[in-house]
C-alpha cells in the first residue's frame, strides 16, 4: 500500500516527479501494490485509509516529506505541515488502528542543526575531516544536542516530527524509530536541484548539465547510503521492533565522499568532464562535514550489514538510468 500524491514535483519542478516510479510499481507488482493519491495532511483521508485496513498493518515506513532547506523559507506553513501534521497524522492513525505495527520514520540529521560546525575540522587536499582525536572520529552519534542550533526551517519541521515518533513510542508503547538520515540514495531517486544530491550530480554529468557547489571550498562531506542497505536496516527492526528509537543512519565510514570526490567519481563512470560552477555562499544551516556513527544500530542488529560504497551508489544509478535519462533529454 503506497500514498503517493507526487508532491515532489510541485516542490522541485516535472524533473523531481515521483510518477514513473509508481507507475513501475503499479506495473511490476500488479495486484500485490495498491496506490493510493491523496494529501497527508489530510486526516479524514489518512484516518478512512487506516481503519479500512485495520491490524492487517504490520508496518508502517513514513517518507512522506518537504525535504528541502531552501523551499522551506519560501513556505513556512506548507514545509511545516508536511512534515510535522502530516507526520502527526500518520501516527495517530496508526496508534487507533494498528497499534502493535512497527513504525519507521525516515527523519534527518537537520535536527542537529548546525551543532557539526563546531567540531574540530581540518582542511585536506580533497575534503574536510575531524580532528582524529575527537570522539566523533567514526563518525557523529546520537549523543549530539538538537538544542540551541540553527536548523533551517526544514530542519526544525524534521524536529517536531522527529520528537512525536518517540513520543508515540514512549507514552503509548508503540513499536517506533526514528532513523536520522542524510544522503539516502539509489537509482530509483528523482534527484533535482535542491534535494537528491548524489542521483542530480550523477544526471548532470550524464547529461552535461551544469552543476553548482555551495561553499566550503567543494570539500564539504557526506555520507551516502544505498536504498538496498536502508531497507535492510529497516527489515531488521521490523523483526525484532523496539519503542522509541533514534538511530544515526548513513553511509558511515564505509561510504561517504567530498563534493569534489563525488565530481571526480562521476566523471569517471560518465566517461567525461563535468561543467560545473562554484559559489562561495553556503546554504543556511549546510553541514561542512557529516558522517554517522551506526554502532548504536548495529549493536541492536549485528546482523546487519551495507553492501554500497560512493562508488557503488553512483555506478548503479547510473547503469539503471542512463537510457532513461537520454531519452527523456531528446
Amino acid at each position: 500500500m503506497g500514498i503517493e500524491n507526487d508532491m515532489r514535483s510541485r516542490f522541485f519542478g516535472e524533473e523531481a516527479s515521483t510518477r514513473w516510479n509508481q507507475k513501475r510499481l503499479q506495473e511490476e507488482l500488479g495486484a500485490s501494490y495498491r496506490s493510493e493519491n491523496f494529501d497527508i495532511r489530510d486526516w479524514e483521508q489518512v484516518n478512512r485509509l487506516f481503519s479500512s485496513l485495520g491490524k492487517n498493518v504490520s508496518l508502517v515506513i513514513h517518507t512522506a516529506a518537504q525535504p528541502s532547506h531552501d523551499w522551506a523559507a519560501r513556505e513556512p506553513h506548507t514545509d511545516f505541515s508536511v512534515n510535522a501534521t502530516g507526520t502527526l497524522n500518520i501516527l495517530e492513525a496508526a496508534r487507533q488502528h494498528c497499534p502493535d505495527a512497527a513504525f519507521i520514520f525516515t527523519s534527518t540529521n537537520k535536527v542537529y542543526g548546525d551543532t557539526p560546525n563546531r567540531l574540530p575540522l581540518i582542511e585536506l587536499e580533497t575534503r574536510w575531516e575531524i580532528d582524529p582525536s575527537h570522539p566523533f572520529t567514526k563518525g557523529i552519534d546520537e549523543s549530539m544536542s538538537i538544542d540551541q542550533t540553527l536548523h533551517s526551517l526544514f530542519g526544525a519541521s524534521k524536529v517536531a516530527a522527529d520528537v512525536l515518533v518517540q513520543e508515540y513510542g514512549r507514552y503509548f508503547g508503540m513499536k517506533t524509530a526514528c532513523f536520522r538520515g542524510g544522503c539516502l540514495t539509489g537509482p530509483n531517486h528523482s534527484g533535482t536541484k535542491l534535494h537528491g544530491f548524489l542521483a542530480y550530480l550523477m544526471l548532470c554529468a550524464t547529461l552535461g548539465q551544469e552543476y553548482t557547489v555551495y561553499g566550503y571550498g567543494g570539500k564539504q562531506v557526506r555520507d551516502n547510503i544505498h536504498c538496498f542497505d536502508l531497507i535492510n536496516c529497516f527489515h531488521e527492526f521490523y523483526q525484532k521492533p523496539r519503542s522509541g528509537e533514534v538511530y544515526n543512519m548513513g553511509g558511515g565510514r564505509f561510504s561517504n565522499a567530498s563534493m569534489k570526490e563525488a565530481i571526480e567519481m562521476c566523471e569517471r563512470i560518465a566517461g567525461r568532464a563535468m561543467k560545473w560552477t562554484y559559489t562561495d555562499e553556503n546554504r543556511i544551516g549546510d553541514h561542512i562535514w557529516w558522517i554517522s556513527d551506526t554502532d548504536k544500530f548495529k549493536s541492536h542488529y549485528p546482523h546487519w550489514k551495507q553492501k554500497f560504497d560512493v562508488a557503488g551508489i553512483l555506478k548503479d544509478i547510473y547503469e539503471k538510468n542512463v537510457e532513461r535519462w537520454k531519452t527523456k533529454a531528446k
